[in-house]
């Protein structure tokens, strides 16, 4: 029987992934997406123990998803540790094996919860890294957990790893050795290619703040992109905040599809309500959280989502 941690490659699924491989020393990791979830889980037998760490179920895999789990969890161990919206077709209680779910709290901090009998004190660094990367260092249990070090050290750790991983999407084996190393209680700051990655990153993202003005497009409510070079995430930050704009959307062309990060800071926009909703309309699909989502969709219905999109943004001051 083979223990598997299954992980997003961001620094909340990285954070958590190593938080469980050192409650699980003997596990292979792996790092996969929502898309590929279902597709990359045949690699475990149905007799080993899964665990799955900051996977958002996507609705259109829901179906081969879910008997996948099913098939690991009767005949093995299933852990799924999660903090995204779960699909509307499916309850929390009905899901197969352990979960590990909770809007409010980062993948990292669930994990933590998770296994905290089995860890070193000393990986509550890792857990608040993690709440940083994915703006969720102000639950309780993590302000409770940043008291036991100096705050200014912690943020310097985790700007390190948020940046150093910046735009390494597939270089899953630089990944894999970052989780390994927080495993092993050694920060960020240890691994000389992250700290030159990290910097590297920061003059670019610098030098991307000061043009991104000019690729900004504004419809309605909306700020936009389409191929700017920075990541996605980020160039929808700066595309909202430097217009002022209640949504910021960053596309990126991909032969005949469009994907796209959005950010949104009012409380009243649920992203991840919207997105599944357009985007599946239009022969993609989306998600996320409230504030920040991603959606893929069919290349020449893009005009479409941004004029649906500001449709169903009128109801918002």
């Amino acid at each position: 029987m083979a223990t598997w941690i299954f992980a997003h490659g961001d620094t909340d699924g990285i954070c958590a992934g190593a938080i469980t491989l050192a409650a699980k020393p003997e596990a292979h990791v792996f790092f996969t997406h929502p898309q590929g979830l279902a597709e990359d889980l045949v690699a475990a037998k149905n007799r080993d123990k899964v665990i799955i760490c900051d996977i958002a179920l996507s609705e259109s895999h829901l179906t081969q998803i879910l008997q996948r789990f099913s098939a690991i969890s009767e005949n093995g161990e299933l852990t799924y540790i999660d903090h995204h919206p779960l699909p509307e077709a499916i309850l929390k209680e009905k899901l197969p094996g352990r979960v590990v779910h909770n809007l409010g709290s980062s993948a990292s901090e669930l994990a933590y919860s998770a296994f905290r009998s089995k860890l070193d004190p000393m990986l509550s660094r890792v857990a608040i890294f993690g709440a940083i990367g994915d703006y969720k260092d102000n639950t309780p249990l993590i302000q409770h957990l940043v008291e036991r070090w100096d705050k200014r050290t912690l943020y310097l750790e985790s700007g390190l790893l948020i940046q150093g991983i910046e735009g390494q999407k597939r270089e899953y084996e630089l990944k894999r050795n970052i989780i390994f190393n927080l495993a092993r209680n050694l920060p960020p700051s240890s691994d000389r290619r992250l700290v030159k990655l990290a910097l590297q990153q920061s003059r670019l993202e610098e030098a991307a703040i000061q043009k991104i003005r000019d690729h900004v497009h504004v419809r309605g409510k909306i700020a936009y992109t389409v191929d700017f070079p920075l990541s996605l995430g980020k160039t929808a930050i700066y595309a909202k905040g430097l217009t002022n704009s209640l949504v910021g959307v960053a596309a990126e062309e991909r032969k005949d599809t469009i994907d796209m990060s959005l950010r949104t800071s009012n409380p009243e926009v649920d992203l991840n309500r919207l997105l599944r909703m357009i985007a599946t309309k239009l022969g993609g699909s989306g998600g996320g959280h409230p504030a920040a989502a991603g959606a893929r969709i069919p290349k020449e219905n893009f005009q479409k989502f941004l004029n649906e999109l500001n449709n169903n943004l009128t109801y918002v001051p």
